[in-house]
């Protein structure tokens, strides 16, 4: 489960780089940490042999971009030591097109809107200001924190009084019988409202066998698309009153028909799911809201139904703003985050089964980040573009990702061989489809 970033940076060199690496990046106190399991519980714990030079290496290359991407996939497909802090810069900055910087990170360490964050605090928006950091990064937070938060997210959800706790129904003595009878449908609706949304959660039809999920081999390739314009998916969700994440699915959608319409398949029967991540931040009580710049895992996992019979671009397009409407009012978003939450706590093979129960009802991953509308500078040198590839799980062997940076969005597949030895084909046709909207 590793994150992979990948940032063009004009002009930036090792020494600037390490500087900035020394003086800034090292800052966040998580970065000299690395995850370590105690008893039932995942804690960080400082490494007191860390140093900088295990975790950047300097590439001396002169690389086109074709042998960027093939380089590139060959960094996906190395693990990250678990005996130091999981994270490794690579620095090319001899790279055609400008010096290539690749980052690789465990997941544990953060997510895409808390990594966005983090970029936005360590770049500036001129060239010769400083960064600025919140306090919070200077401060490891315990994961038991996450853990009590998924609780208390749960029984507020099956809350007997309208303070929210149970105690409150008794403190009522002088309250009518009207209002008790209230409080009591209301906690048998939330209550019936979770069984159900647990049970279609976890009942939830698998995808269709297709070569879309064969068994992996674990050996991935990458690729990426040129920069296109924000404003052709701002267009195109404004003229049909969607979200531009509604137009990303429908392109995905798309090409995977484009791969599966010459196999000997009724895609009238075919059923596929894309792994959607959604923020939860917004569920969290007050009491444990994570501080601004605070880095962490707060997500949660809908799986959207992906319409590959759709003949028509505006049939897929109407047909994804339904299932996104329907599963971002739903508690599913809550429920998959306090199950990944709580799988920590389980022996490793059960851990297994819980990641299966999730794998198995995608085909995709699909992740849409927005990043900084304006152009930002790296240790003074201007970050030309950005783009990153969503981590493997489990038996997903795909998975397609769109940042937007500086008014520009840049697509990015990364697959399993066994899935799609070469993605650019898949890519093209992502990028087709939206250009068929212009």
């Amino acid at each position: 489960m590793t994150i992979t970033v990948l940032l063009r940076v004009d002009g930036l060199t090792a020494p600037v780089f390490k500087h900035f690496l020394e003086n800034h990046w090292l800052r966040v106190a998580r970065f000299r940490c690395m995850p370590v399991r105690k008893g039932g519980f995942w804690t960080w714990e400082e490494d007191e042999l860390f140093r900088l030079r295990h975790h950047l290496r300097v590439e001396p290359e002169v690389l086109d971009e074709a042998q960027l991407r093939d380089w590139v996939s060959a960094r996906l497909n190395q693990p990250l030591p678990d005996y130091r802090p999981r994270w490794c810069f690579w620095l090319l900055p001899r790279a055609q097109g400008g010096a290539a910087l690749l980052l690789r990170l465990h997941h544990c360490y953060a997510d895409g809107l808390s990594l966005i964050d983090l970029f936005e605090a360590l770049t500036t928006s001129v060239p010769d200001a400083l960064p600025s950091l919140p306090d919070s990064a200077s401060r490891v937070t315990s994961s038991a924190r996450w853990f009590g938060a998924g609780w208390e997210w749960l029984q507020n959800q099956v809350t007997l009084a309208e303070s929210g706790s149970v105690d409150g129904l008794d403190g009522e003595a002088e309250a009518g019988s009207g209002a008790r009878r209230q409080q009591l449908e209301r906690a048998a609706w939330n209550g019936l409202k979770l069984v159900n949304e647990l049970s279609q959660y976890i009942l939830e039809a698998e995808d269709t066998d297709t070569r879309l999920k064969p068994g992996l081999l674990g050996r991935r390739q990458c690729c990426w698309s040129a920069p296109v314009p924000l404003a052709a998916f701002r267009t195109i969700a404004g003229q049909t009153n969607c979200k531009i994440n509604d137009v990303l699915l429908a392109c995905v959608a798309r090409a995977l028909r484009q791969q599966l319409e010459h196999d000997a398949l009724d895609l009238d029967e075919v059923m596929l799911h894309a792994a959607v991540p959604v923020d939860i931040r917004g569920l969290l009580p007050d009491a444990v809201q994570p501080e601004p710049g605070e880095l962490g895992n707060l997500f949660g996992t809908v799986f959207v139904p992906l319409p590959v019979d759709a003949d028509s671009a505006l049939e897929r397009l109407y047909r994804i703003k339904h299932e996104t409407r329907r599963l971002k009012r739903s508690w599913q978003p809550g429920i998959s985050w306090g199950l990944m939450c709580s799988a920590g706590l389980l022996p490793k093979h059960w851990q297994e089964s819980v990641a299966d129960l999730f794998c198995r009802k995608a085909s995709a991953v699909v992740s849409n980040v927005p990043g900084s509308a304006e152009p930002r500078y790296l240790a003074g040198c201007r970050v030309r573009e950005q783009m990153f590839w969503v981590p493997q799980s489990g038996d997903i062997g795909l998975g397609v990702s769109v940042v937007s940076y500086a008014g520009q969005v840049q697509f990015g597949v990364v697959a399993d061989e066994a899935v799609l030895p070469d993605p650019r084909p898949f890519l093209d046709d992502c990028v087709q489809a939206l250009q068929d909207w212009q």
